[in-house]
């Protein structure tokens, strides 16, 4: 079973292989060189610290939400699951 979060992109670093990605208030750089055309502002699926999918807003949201769910039902933190 793979568990991957959505975030948004805020930053492509310098590097050009990784970008920074908020996760509903969470940063953190995750690698992005599984993507094609990246851009500031657009959603992706992590999972393990690689980006491995854009999405766009209302799927994210969606899924953002069940995350919430499923976190506050196993009294966890968010940040717990990255």
């Amino acid at each position: 079973m793979c568990l991957a979060i959505p975030g948004k992109i805020l930053k492509l670093n310098d590097d050009g292989t990784t970008a920074l990605v908020d996760f509903d208030g969470i940063q953190q750089n995750v690698i992005i060189a599984l993507l094609m055309n990246p851009e500031i502002g657009k959603y992706v699926i992590v999972h393990a610290g690689y980006a491995i999918e854009q999405m766009n807003e209302k799927e994210a949201m969606e899924a953002l939400e069940q995350w919430k769910e499923i976190v506050e039902d196993q009294d966890l933190d968010l940040s717990d699951m990255l």
